[in-house]
């Protein structure tokens, strides 16, 4: 899905929003909030993997975005699985969300694999416009119980 299609929500058990700092700081502090809340919520969705995306998601906030305000965490728990968004204030599009790269990311550079894992890792991503820039997401399915760690 990318920006131009419609954005459809999870029917949702729980939701919430916090705003971060548009620093490094947001990344960690966005890591322990989203394990928080699928451990506290006993939520079925793989927490490891939520933790990896929610963290590169808010880094390329952080990173690719100029601004000085906060950027927005929100995160949507359902039982079919959970969504998490991050909004910052740039209207540009996410590189490369929602399409393969040309070939593989250099094995020598640092950066280049976020997308990827994004794309990868989530059952659907994608972005969208807002009033005060955009919204990059991702959405996560529910394990089912008989595949769940013990």
């Amino acid at each position: 899905m990318n920006g131009s299609a419609v954005h459809d929500r999870l029917p949702s058990a729980a939701s919430w929003r916090i705003a971060l700092p548009h620093t490094t700081a947001a990344v960690p502090v966005a890591r322990a909030l989203i394990r928080t809340a699928l451990a506290e919520l006993e939520h079925s969705a793989d927490g490891d993997t939520a933790e990896l995306l929610t963290a590169e998601l808010v880094a390329n906030a952080v990173e690719h975005t100029a601004g000085e305000g906060p950027i927005e965490l929100v995160v949507e728990l359902a039982p079919g699985g959970c969504q998490v968004e991050v909004h910052d204030p740039d209207p540009a599009p996410p590189g490369n969300l929602t399409l393969p790269c040309e070939g593989e990311p250099d094995p020598w550079q640092e950066h280049g694999r976020g997308l990827l894992l994004i794309r990868t890792l989530s059952s659907s991503c994608g972005h969208r416009p807002t009033s005060s820039g955009k919204a990059v997401w991702f959405r996560l399915p529910a394990i089912p119980a008989q595949r769940r760690p013990v």
